[in-house]
């Protein structure tokens, strides 16, 4: 049976998991792209190496808080039951001081050898995340992750400052993509998952307001994300090999969102859930591509 309490020794594996590493992974790539992006050529070293690391240990310690807090809704989730904490194979005391730890790192890191600016941020970020998003606005209102997302999409802001030691518009524009990307992100799990939140009573939006209204408003959202990702091509951030590629992505996005509006299927909320992981892969990697070509052409 599932407990909070630990029922044995905790593996490297486990507090592996506890970072929870394919989200963090998704939070130090785009870090990294913004990070490339901010300056012509190469980003100093130090900065590239002790920034992203920086960055990463800060995501991990953010999630492993929230594997803590969120520790008695996980034990009731078929999504979260085999996490570190409902499982047993770490304890609350155990996560804690391991996100404490990570946590101080990922600062002493950034504030030494990267530049306050970005350790600052990130601390925001981090402090965003764990506690403001998990402890009051998930279990405040159905628009938890619309708000909450200024966390999750802070980290091209962060490689950008990490880079540069500043934060200009551009950066600004990488953060509203991932902001606005993330509602019909989330949303799309939120449908598949909607019966294990409304058993915790979790309020999120398809769980309130119901599933076709969510799925209108995933739809509301990706239209809008395609707009919104033509704007580095038209403030001259990137070229055309981006600006192709943000259409027929947003395409293919748009038209994942109008399935799940229209002609709702089985399996259809996760596959777009997946997509959308997909998606902000390929339009960051195709801002890097377009940035290096425009370089050498």
């Amino acid at each position: 049976m599932s407990t909070l309490a630990a029922t044995h020794t905790a593996t490297w594996r486990d507090y592996y998991e506890l970072g929870k590493p394919r989200v963090v992974l998704l939070i130090v790539f785009t870090a990294f792209v913004g990070m490339l992006l901010a300056v012509p050529a190469w980003p100093p070293v130090q900065a590239l190496i002790f920034g992203n690391l920086g960055i990463a240990l800060a995501a991990s310690s953010a999630a492993a808080i929230n594997h803590v807090l969120d520790r008695r809704f996980d034990l009731h989730m078929k999504r979260t039951q085999g996490r570190p904490i409902p499982l047993g194979h770490v304890s609350e005391r155990q996560a804690i001081i391991y996100a404490i730890a990570l946590g101080i790192i990922s600062m002493l890191m950034l504030v030494i050898w990267v530049n306050l600016l970005t350790a600052v941020l990130t601390f925001v970020s981090l402090i965003g995340y764990a506690i403001v998003y998990t402890v009051w606005l998930k279990h405040a209102t159905p628009q938890n992750i619309v708000i909450g997302g200024a966390a999750g999409a802070a980290p091209p802001v962060l490689g950008w400052a990490a880079a540069t030691g500043q934060v200009d518009h551009n950066a600004l524009l990488l953060f509203l993509i991932i902001f606005i990307w993330t509602p019909p992100h989330f949303w799309a799990l939120a449908i598949a998952r909607r019966d294990d939140y409304a058993k915790v009573g979790i309020p999120m939006l398809p769980v309130v307001y119901g599933v076709e209204f969510t799925s209108l408003h995933i739809l509301l959202y990706t239209i809008l994300l395609l707009l919104v990702t033509l704007l580095p091509y038209l403030t001259g951030l990137s070229g055309l090999l981006y600006l192709t590629s943000a259409l027929i992505l947003g395409g293919i996005f748009i038209g994942y969102a109008l399935k799940l509006k229209l002609w709702p299927t089985t399996g259809l909320p996760m596959r777009t859930f997946g997509f959308s992981i997909t998606y902000l892969s390929l339009l960051f990697t195709m801002l890097l591509v377009d940035h290096y070509l425009r370089l050498v052409l």
